[in-house]
């Protein structure tokens, strides 16, 4: 048979030599440079990505042995392959792993990571959490933002004749500088708090419920900055209409038509239409809001929001999704995030400083505002310096929110670099205080509260 195979061939070869084809039309690629650029850059990312994945699980394990949460590794493992380490200590080997040709590829990987990983955030975020919140809880996730903020656009006063440009417009830059600052890292918190089996407690559950009203705040802040550095002549107002109307539609259109699909499925198996269905959603909803102008992974994680987290659907979908993207796309974010960050633009003691300003601006927004409120509601200081501690943990959420900042252009390489180690700093510290303050009042999380509880 492959005799017959080989001599069919060469007798159709044989034949078919003496034809003649059309001359190409003008502009036409030729032949083998159509996709000369993929097949070039495809070794790269798949190399990146086998390297990041491999440095991300080890160093991550190791922080996992130091009491820290993994993700710091995983981060750091994307930064120890760009220019920061890799790139200082062999450049050679830095361009070929992670060469500027691979940067879109990777781009577009660590954008759907993103878009994946909201969703997931979203979907396990327990809004009952926000719905049974009481007063004090009100005053303390409110504060635990507006003082970061506050303190985040008064710093901007500093940052921006030193490390922004003219081309941005201050209004936008303060803004977003004060966003920045108030973020808190819900699936991180969670994440520490329950390897520590202090979820249950009075402190780790308002902890997580301000963390949960953070999230959703925050992410609503960012989609309005975005909407205003998007906007033109007017279209500020525009797009914030239209995302009034999405989330809106997203409240009273889409969650009955989802709470009414999770009931029909809850006695049934997952099927692949029901998936597909969830699909659809998530990538027409990711598409709205990037079509909107406020950025794609806001759509995903309003939809992981509007599905009921303790339905069989949520817990299929977490199961399903979440080992691919945290072990394979989310390594593609922090890879890409590791070409971006380039450590040694942070150079001299001016700049040290900066970066210094910029970890204790947004340590004593979220710590100092968390706790005073916390206190004034009724807490004991040691319990309100433990929620502080816990709010001030910031991890991948922080870097997703630079790098829309960075995309946008709203913030240089420089300051860019200052915040990813403020990020890694604020989370960093949260686990040793946590420790620290339990081993001198091990039963504190446990006193009679009841303005609090």
């Amino acid at each position: 048979m492959l005799a017959l195979a080989v001599a069919g061939f060469l007798a159709v070869r044989y034949f078919g030599q003496g034809l003649a084809a059309p001359v190409p039309a003008a502009g036409q690629v030729s032949l083998g440079a159509g996709n000369a650029k993929l097949p070039d850059a495809l070794p790269h990312v798949l190399l990146a990505l086998a390297l990041v994945i491999v440095t991300a699980r080890a160093v991550g394990a190791l922080f996992t042995a130091l009491h820290q949460p993994p993700v710091i590794g995983e981060v750091l493992a994307g930064i120890f392959l760009g220019p920061s380490l890799l790139g200082r200590l062999a450049p050679t080997a830095s361009a070929y792993v992670l060469p500027a040709s691979v940067a879109p590829f990777l781009s577009v990987l660590s954008q759907v990571g993103v878009i994946l990983y909201m969703f997931l955030v979203g979907l396990e975020l327990d809004l009952g959490l926000i719905r049974n919140r009481t007063h004090a809880t009100v005053a303390i996730s409110h504060a635990s933002i507006i003082a970061p903020f506050l303190l985040g656009t008064a710093l901007s006063l500093l940052l921006y004749p030193l490390v922004s440009s003219s081309d941005v417009p201050f209004t936008a830059f303060a803004l977003f500088c004060g966003v920045s600052m108030s973020v808190t890292a819900f699936p991180v918190l969670a994440r520490i708090l329950t390897d520590r089996q202090f979820h249950r407690t009075r402190v780790g559950t308002l902890a997580l419920t301000c963390a949960a009203v953070d999230d959703v705040t925050a992410w609503c802040l960012l989609a309005f900055v975005v909407s205003v550095v998007n906007a033109r002549l007017g279209g500020a107002l525009r797009t914030l209409g239209f995302t009034l109307g999405f989330i809106a539609a997203m409240v009273f259109v889409v969650r009955p038509s989802v709470r009414r699909l999770v009931h029909w499925q809850e006695s049934r198996t997952i099927t692949k239409g029901v998936m597909t269905v969830v699909f659809v959603a998530l990538l027409v909803s990711a598409l709205v809001t990037e079509a909107i102008g406020i950025h794609a992974v806001f759509g995903a994680f309003l939809l992981g929001l509007v599905i009921p987290h303790d339905s069989a659907v949520a817990r299929s979908l977490a199961q399903k999704l979440e080992d691919v993207v945290v072990v394979l796309l989310l390594p593609a974010f922090f890879a890409y995030t590791g070409m971006r960050t380039q450590i040694g633009l942070v150079s001299g003691a001016t700049q040290w400083l900066l970066c210094a300003l910029v970890v204790a601006t947004a340590s004593a927004g979220k710590f100092g505002g968390t706790c005073i409120a916390a206190r004034v509601t009724g807490l004991p200081w040691r319990d309100a310096a433990a929620l502080g501690v816990l709010m001030n943990t910031r991890g991948l959420m922080e870097l997703i929110v630079l790098n829309i900042g960075l995309d946008l252009r709203l913030i240089s390489p420089t300051l860019f670099a200052m915040m990813v180690l403020m990020a890694l700093v604020t989370t960093m510290a949260t686990t040793p205080i946590m420790d620290a303050l339990r081993r001198r009042a091990p039963n504190v999380e446990d006193q009679a509260n009841p303005r609090a509880a």
